[in-house]
């Protein structure tokens, strides 16, 4: 089992608290994408997601690949998400 999970953080959340449940939605649809694409050290790449009015900002320990972003955009795209493109990746 896997207890090294993300820190989820939001602007605002303290007044917005359905902006944290938002990012664990889409936390759990970005692992689950990772899996369904073969890539079990996904979930050990990245620090931190973040919402910042709007924009997911990921912290990530290593460089992500293309793909990995990718699992990030759709996801952040989605219903689960905040239905925009608006997704930033820190290294």
């Amino acid at each position: 089992m896997f207890l090294d999970h993300p820190t989820l953080t939001a602007t605002n959340s303290l007044t917005e608290p359905d902006r944290l449940e938002r990012l664990t939605r889409v936390y759990g649809y970005v692992v689950a994408l990772a899996d369904v694409a073969g890539n079990p050290t996904f979930i050990e790449k990245f620090s931190q997601m973040h919402d910042h009015k709007g924009t997911l900002i990921v912290f990530w320990h290593d460089a992500p690949t293309d793909e990995e972003k990718a699992f990030f955009s759709r996801a952040w795209a989605s219903k689960m998400g905040d239905g925009s493109s608006n997704v930033e990746h820190e290294v």
